[in-house]
């Protein structure tokens, strides 16, 4: 069960032996995009499932139970539904920005995922700067959720889409620090390392700070409760997802499943010792660490109602960013006095 997944690269790979270099390397990126989309593909569909019964349990409702058992084919219910809808497109729209924006959103949602350790020798490319890289693609992401809303000529669609923008540049500063912590401990910006760093003790005992300030970001990046501030139905409807219909507002809704896995799968790299873990496969321990940082998604989001826009910008400027900077100084002054007691030397 181990090496299930790695046994199988490597038959792909002898396969593709004989092949010239370029064809070899084509062949392997392939395998894992197929791979990678495949994963995103099968979460997302059922992460819609999840988070209806998990709402349902929390509300003390049934939530899906008729189609398939227990509800379990709802979600391809709704993807049949999505895939028969109209495709609207507004008379007074800019056309092709109002058309690429879904693809737009979807491109970084899964290029993201290429650094993330899945098991044990399971990483589709072993980046040295990989934290860098994910924050980087996954930063993109304002611009397709901008150009959705002007796009659009919808003036609740521009007015959703710049407070999103505003939430998530805001957000993603106290998120980059949060993680400094992490880099700081390891001495790598590679998340395989940081996951071998953690073979002994997982960072989020040494950087507890550091992890709810990541959760709390996190949560804001993925614009979900109580931070959801890219829709309000009292004020700009669904935000720049407003004149979406069919497909293409699919394409929102599954690249907001696909980073919300994605940023659990960070945090498990990063402060839950990734894919370390007794007696199971490595893939499996991963999988069973990012659903449990999933629930903890789903749980806060079912349980606190959403703010206001300015108390999200103010909380994050006057709280998250100096705790984030704190973190960083304690954790320099923590490194160099381990180090002077260990090794005698500041």
């Amino acid at each position: 069960m181990e090496n299930i997944f790695t046994g199988l690269a490597a038959y792909i790979g002898g396969l593709l032996a004989g092949a010239p270099p370029w064809v070899q390397t084509l062949g392997m990126g392939l395998m894992y995009l197929v791979g990678v989309l495949a994963f995103i593909f099968l979460n997302a569909i059922y992460l819609i499932y999840l988070e209806r019964k998990v709402s349902a349990y929390m509300q003390q409702r049934l939530g899906p139970n008729r189609l398939g058992p227990h509800g379990l084919l709802q979600p391809v219910a709704d993807a049949v539904k999505l895939l028969g809808k109209e495709d609207i497109i507004p008379r007074g729209a800019d056309k092709w920005v109002f058309i690429i924006a879904p693809i737009i959103i979807f491109i970084p949602a899964v290029m993201v995922y290429a650094i993330i350790p899945f098991g044990k020798g399971m990483i589709p490319v072993d980046l040295n700067i990989g934290v860098f890289y994910f924050l980087a693609v996954a930063s993109t992401t304002t611009i397709a959720i901008l150009m959705g809303g002007w796009g659009a000529n919808n003036k609740y669609a521009l007015l959703g889409s710049m407070r999103s923008v505003a939430q998530m540049v805001s957000y993603e500063i106290p998120l980059t620090f949060s993680i400094l912590g992490v880099i700081m401990l390891a001495g790598s910006l590679q998340t395989s390392q940081i996951v071998a760093a953690q073979e002994r003790i997982w960072y989020i005992l040494l950087q507890p700070v550091a992890f709810l300030i990541y959760f709390i970001a996190a949560t804001a990046e993925v614009n979900r409760a109580p931070f959801d501030l890219v829709e309000g139905e009292q004020e700009i409807i669904a935000g720049p997802y407003t004149e979406y219909t069919g497909m293409r507002y699919a394409l929102f809704y599954l690249s907001e499943y696909a980073n919300l896995v994605s940023v659990s799968a960070l945090a498990v790299t990063l402060f839950l010792g990734g894919w370390h873990g007794p007696w199971l496969p490595s893939w499996l321990w991963f999988l069973i660490k990012v659903y449990i940082m999933i629930f903890i998604f789903m749980w806060v989001r079912w349980t606190f109602p959403r703010i206001r826009i300015d108390h999200l910008l103010s909380f994050n400027w006057k709280v998250l960013l100096p705790l984030s900077l704190a973190n960083i100084l304690v954790t320099g002054v923590g490194i160099k006095i381990y180090q002077l007691l260990t090794l005698g030397r500041w």
